[in-house]
């Protein structure tokens, strides 16, 4: 609790809390929740080597009466570390689990990057858990930005370099982000071992498209300037979603949420109030 409260100095809502849930294979998975439990329901899914608190600038903006819920992905965060378990497949049954334990039956699903591809998996496995998507800088597979990470990422021993978790979070960013927050966001990343970025980057590299299987509204929501996959290959991922859209916002990276917080939460609450129509 204290690190997403120190990150976002927002005031301790008394609705706020960690807690774990257990996986069928035994793995703990930490997840941030707020708001009532009744209420509408918003799931968190973060990229590669972040965490939960990748949604730390926009969790304050959330308003009372939604239920708000940030997941620590298996290897990531403060969850168990397994040595297996990191397909995209296993990841959407991670998320799909976490939400039978918040006892939410739907919520509208929002992944950044690594997470969109685990949402992906979970509207195509669990359509009627998912009332609708947001996918924020998907890609449509792999790329050269990808590849060229695997190059780096499977030549990892442990301890993994800070130099280069510094870099990589940094070129996710085009709009600068508070240094105190970034500072924070390398820390996370340099929690997971190499095993766990080579398993983890390796699923993400694996996916096999489900685009065509998802029944739910989903908006594409990325920016112009990101680095990692371009707004053709975002408009690609639209495409191929019978009820997709994009929405591109200028000058803004990979990291929307962190680039424009209110921005992001404002599309976010837009999205989660269509779905409840």
């Amino acid at each position: 609790m204290k690190s997403m409260i120190d990150s976002t100095q927002a005031a301790v809502r008394s609705d706020a809390r960690f807690s774990f849930a257990r996986m069928p294979d035994g793995t703990r998975l930490r997840y941030f929740r707020q708001g009532p439990p009744d209420a509408p329901a918003i799931l968190l899914l973060h990229g590669l080597s972040d965490s939960s608190f990748s949604f730390s600038r926009i969790l304050p903006l959330v308003p009372p009466q939604v239920q708000a819920i940030a997941l620590d992905q298996r290897g990531h965060g403060e969850s168990d570390r397994p040595q297996s378990g990191y397909t995209l497949t296993d990841l959407a049954w991670d998320a799909l689990n976490v939400l039978e334990a918040a006892h939410v039956d739907r919520a509208l699903v929002v992944g950044h990057s690594m997470g969109t591809y685990v949402a992906r998996v979970m509207a195509a496995l669990a359509p009627h858990r998912v009332t609708s998507l947001v996918l924020i800088d998907p890609g449509p597979g792999t790329n050269a930005v990808l590849h060229e990470l695997w190059g780096v990422v499977s030549q990892f021993k442990d301890p993994v370099d800070p130099a280069f978790v510094r870099d990589f979070q940094e070129s996710c960013i085009h709009r600068p982000v508070p240094p105190e927050f970034m500072d924070l966001v390398v820390q996370e990343s340099l929690k997971l071992p190499a095993a766990v970025w080579r398993a983890a980057l390796a699923g993400m590299m694996a996916y096999q498209p489900v685009e065509d299987r998802i029944t739910c509204p989903t908006l594409v929501l990325g920016g112009d300037r990101d680095a990692v996959f371009s707004v053709d290959e975002m408009n690609a991922v639209a495409r191929g979603i019978k009820d997709g859209r994009v929405r591109t916002l200028e000058g803004i990276g990979h990291t929307p949420h962190w680039e424009d917080p209110r921005t992001a939460i404002g599309i976010l609450l837009e999205e989660l109030a269509a779905a409840q129509i």
